[in-house]
């Protein structure tokens, strides 16, 4: 588990970049092309990833390839 690992299985954006090995601005172009895993936005603006929405994404991508 990564080490910015939140409580109840979230991820933060900077632990889902670390885990897939990519840049932040990939990421906000996949979200801005709704190619990117669920997420939740925090009051504060900051994205939160479930594991379980992660390792569902990961699927479809492996079904895909």
């Amino acid at each position: 588990m990564a080490t910015g690992t939140t409580q109840r299985g979230m991820l933060t954006l900077a632990d889902l970049c670390t885990e897939l090995q990519i840049s932040r601005s990939t990421f906000y172009d996949w979200r801005a092309k709704g190619r990117a895993p669920r997420c939740l936005k925090l009051p504060n603006g900051d994205l939160r990833i479930r594991r379980a929405d992660l390792d569902r994404w990961l699927t479809t991508m492996e079904d895909a390839a």
